[in-house]
């Protein structure tokens, strides 16, 4: 087990990057699977849950060159060349592989059986096996088919129109890649924005995927889906650890170059800056059909906010470190509507409570978020991860401006989307010891 150690820093400085994007990696390697040709993939995220996504695709017979831990060369096999594996696929702890990938194996004619981790197995799985069965997809599952393991036999699919109950990214490309093995057209209609990572690749390659308003389509391509080139951009997930460390730190001023600034993906941005966190766009560009730019923050005195709705979707994976920003902010924040963290690797209603409590913050749970009175002055204490890496990541944030020492332990599970986490908050100044 891995701690880490934080004493308060007096100051955060400097230039960084982040890995790349969680999301693009994951599907970068999955759809250049389904392409024909190579697809080229740089700054690919080194993590444990994209290294999933690689095993998987290895066991449906794919070829994945590793020409360096951030750089692959995936051997499309085409639309319809995957072959039966060997064994069960192992997801490992990624929710977005078991999703995406059981959308993809609906259609193919063989029989595939997906497993996890413990974690995985209490992530619901009816929201993409109810509407995929509704395409005549045949899936067996833990109670049925609410859990994984989940069991796959080959089934004739068809088109369906289906409104999603909640925005959500996973569902949606679910669907979406299911809809390129049916007859007919598959339309899924958004309640409210979720990420469109695979909307844009997906496009890009050539697939018959339309965007109208709040409806998506997806139907079987007529002619061979195309490799990519793609650089992928950092991860804007990874980043907020950064902007929420340059916010509540004195004396800070932190560039994090190369940012992915997708719109269905700047909400934490977008509620930092509504909370007063002086953070600037910079050198903004396009990349790979996504946005990038530089973001610039500096240190900034923080308001309680109240944040829900459809904001809440784009920024569900950064909820515990806005927790963190609120500890610090004068006045009460108040986050609802994100039932969605009850279900996420941990609860992480209820984790992000119990952890930031130990170092006395103010923060209430309730049914769907928590409410925090600020500024505290926060004390550090031993605290545990939970075997999440943004729990772990958050709390090590925290640690920066909490008086004495915080110990993080579990920090380990930092690597499942940040690689390098503690060595880049190190080289800003931060005033780090890591034991393994």
């Amino acid at each position: 087990m891995t701690k880490i150690t934080i004493t308060p820093s007096s100051s955060l400085t400097g230039n960084c990057s982040v890995p790349g994007d969680k999301s693009i990696s994951h599907r970068a390697v999955m759809f250049g699977s389904i392409a024909e040709g190579e697809t080229h993939i740089r700054n690919f995220l080194d993590g444990g849950d994209c290294r999933s996504t690689i095993d998987v695709m290895r066991g449906l017979g794919v070829q994945v060159d590793v020409v360096s831990p951030t750089e692959l060369v995936v051997h499309g096999r085409g639309l319809d060349g995957l072959q039966e594996p060997a064994n069960v696929l192992d997801c490992g702890n990624s929710g977005t592989t078991i999703r995406l990938l059981t959308g993809l194996l609906v259609g193919q004619q063989f029989a595939t059986f997906l497993n996890g981790t413990a974690q995985i197995r209490r992530r619901p799985m009816g929201r993409i096996v109810r509407p995929l069965r509704g395409m005549g997809a045949d899936i067996m599952g833990r109670q049925m088919g609410e859990y994984a393991p989940l069991g796959i036999r080959p089934s004739r699919l068809r088109g369906l129109e289906y409104t999603m109950p909640v925005a959500s990214a996973q569902v949606k490309s679910c669907l979406l890649l299911a809809g390129l093995y049916a007859h007919g057209l598959t339309i899924v209609i958004e309640p409210g924005p979720a990420r469109d990572h695979t909307e844009r690749m997906l496009a890009a390659m050539g697939a018959p995927i339309a965007v109208y308003g709040n409806k998506i389509t997806s139907e079987r391509p007529q002619t061979p889906l195309k490799a990519l080139d793609i650089t992928v951009p950092g991860d804007i997930s990874s980043a907020a650890f950064l902007l929420v460390a340059g916010a509540i730190t004195p004396n800070s001023r932190i560039t994090v170059t190369g940012v992915g600034t997708n719109p269905t993906r700047t909400g934490i941005v977008e509620a930092l800056q509504a909370m007063g966190a002086a953070i600037t766009f910079a050198n903004e560009r396009e990349e790979g059909g996504e946005p990038v730019a530089d973001l610039v923050v500096t240190t900034s005195a923080l308001r309680g906010t109240t944040f829900g709705g459809e904001q809440i979707v784009t920024m569900i994976d950064e909820l515990p470190i806005l927790a963190v920003a609120a500890t610090q902010a004068e006045g009460r924040t108040v986050v609802r509507d994100a039932h969605e963290l009850r279900v996420k690797e941990t609860d992480r209603i209820a984790t992000t409570v119990s952890e930031l409590r130990k170092l006395g913050a103010k923060i209430e749970p309730t049914a769907d978020g928590f409410i925090i009175d600020g500024p505290t002055p926060l004390v550090g204490a031993p605290v545990e991860s939970h075997d999440d890496h943004r729990l772990a990541m958050a709390m090590t944030v925290a640690g920066l401006v909490a008086r004495g020492q915080t110990e993080v332990y579990g920090a380990e599970v930092t690597a499942d989307s940040f690689p390098g986490f503690e060595v880049t908050l190190q080289a800003l100044g931060a005033d780090l010891l890591v034991e393994r």
